[in-house]
């Protein structure tokens, strides 16, 4: 009867033990890319959470789901004002073009002459940390313009009248 006890005391405590780490887990999923604004050249200044092994890793990682979004996505949260519009309407446009951006998004890609992190007031990069993974909130600017005209340059979209 003791032994019955103790395995059930032991399967609950580890039920438990089970249940906090996927609730701590849950603290690192990304949040949502917001907008804090348009810069007069057409430039959107958002704030993105990028997660890695190191600071580093993290932060650039956030450029390229920063450079990802306004591409694919379009920026939806934050600011009244700011272009919600992806640049690419096509469907599947990840898909079809996979080689070209492959490439584009490699660790020290084409996507960095994109984006910048030169925000540098207190409190534009904030993290969290857990045994493996590194998140960070940073705040980018991204080149939208300019990323428009290379993305028609390289014919992944079509010069509008």
């Amino acid at each position: 009867m003791k032994k019955q006890f103790f395995m059930a005391l032991i399967a609950g405590l580890l039920f438990c033990g089970s249940e906090a780490m996927a609730q701590k887990r849950a603290t690192y999923q990304k949040e949502a890319i917001e907008c804090l604004g348009v810069e007069g050249d057409g430039s959107q200044t958002v704030r993105v959470t990028g997660t890695g092994k190191n600071r580093r890793d993290a932060i650039e990682q956030a450029k390229k789901d920063a450079v990802a979004a306004v591409i694919f996505d379009g920026i939806r949260g934050g600011l009244q004002g700011c272009d919600t519009r992806p640049l690419i309407y096509e469907m599947n446009a990840r898909r079809k073009y996979e080689d070209y951006f492959n490439v584009f998004f490699q660790d020290k890609g084409e996507y960095r002459n994109y984006v910048n992190t030169d925000d540098r007031r207190w409190g534009s990069t904030t993290g969290k940390r857990n045994k493996v993974i590194k998140n960070k909130r940073v705040t980018v600017t991204v080149l939208r313009p300019q990323l428009k005209q290379k993305l028609i340059a390289d014919g992944i979209i079509k010069q509008q009248q």
